[in-house]
């Protein structure tokens, strides 16, 4: 039997006090929207309408695999639908989430996202689900086994790279702020790899983020951001500012996941002190906060975000 559709009321308002992982995709919005009232025809024309547009499609089906009615209505959609291979994706990604949340067995979330990728071999979508599983559990093996399935079908996948940076940055914690750390060394030679209009441009500011909470979390460096010196150093000048001049020149606004990165890019100004920097990033982020970096070491990010953002505007 399928499940009734979420109450009202206090959940809904709870949400919209919620970073919505969604971002400033209406699109997938309303589909998410008919999706929590069992009306799965709306996600099936989306993921339609999205075709090969692989970080677009990877970012819309792993935010409908967010929501916890999503395993039981993608249930339903393959009864409908049996060989619908969208319905089945969503139904593996789903079962990662619950994994993750460790509400369902790693194995079984597994087994599922490797049956999908026989069904749609071009699709780097299942893979993703898998390396989202691995991450954090997996062998270093076969976590840089499953990036490269993923890069082999799009090789500048943007969700993918920000799992393997923040893979990647959590090894050797005690070696500090050493600022010839893989996690440096991957994001340099992705940002290099990647076409020139490519977001994979921001990557090693990415990478000094995800850095700053291992070294944070492991009482290396301190637990505020701004005052730890992190980004003071000649290094981290410099990737900042090529990463911000990248920024102005860039004329393709419409990637999907673009409000990740100007997060990173504007809490790695705000740590910086570049004020003015900064300022022009939250007007273009607007009220599209992610949960990484504000959240890094241990912080709530809705509110670090706010102060943040208020500060820089001169509002605060």
């Amino acid at each position: 039997m399928s499940p009734p559709p979420p109450p009202l009321g206090r959940g809904r308002k709870r949400a919209a006090q919620a970073l919505d992982a969604a971002l400033d995709d209406a699109e997938l919005v309303a589909a998410r929207a008919a999706l929590a009232q069992g009306r799965w025809q709306a996600a099936r024309s989306l993921l339609v309408h999205t075709g090969d547009d692989w970080d677009r499609r990877g970012h819309r089906l792993t935010v409908l695999a967010l929501e916890s009615y999503s395993a039981a209505w993608a249930r339903d959609w393959l009864l409908a639908e049996p060989d619908s291979a969208d319905a089945a994706l969503l139904l593996a990604l789903a079962q990662v989430q619950r994994a993750l949340a460790r509400k369902e067995k790693p194995d079984r979330a597994s087994k599922a996202c490797r049956a999908v990728a026989e069904l749609v071999p071009a699709d780097p979508t299942p893979w993703l689900g898998l390396l989202m599983l691995e991450r954090g559990t997996g062998t270093d093996e076969e976590t840089a086994r499953l990036f490269d399935q993923i890069r082999s079908r799009y090789a500048d996948h943007h969700h993918a790279h920000h799992l393997m940076v923040a893979r990647l940055a959590e090894r050797q914690a005690e070696a500090g702020a050493d600022p010839l750390h893989e996690v440096y060394d991957f994001a340099n030679w992705a940002a290099e790899q990647a076409p020139a209009d490519s977001p994979l441009a921001i990557l090693p500011v990415v990478a000094h983020a995800e850095r700053y909470r291992v070294l944070a979390a492991a009482g290396l460096e301190s637990p505020d951001p701004v005052s730890s010196g992190h980004w003071s150093g000649r290094r981290a000048r410099q990737v900042m500012k090529a990463a911000f001049d990248w920024w102005l020149e860039w004329e393709h606004e419409g990637h999907p996941r673009r409000l990740v990165d100007l997060n990173f890019l504007a809490h790695a100004k705000v740590c910086e002190g570049r004020g003015a920097e900064a300022a022009a990033l939250f007007h273009r982020i607007g009220e599209h906060a992610t949960p990484a970096p504000w959240s890094y070491p241990d912080r709530d990010p809705h509110s670090a975000f706010r102060a943040a953002r208020a500060a820089a505007l001169g509002t605060a």
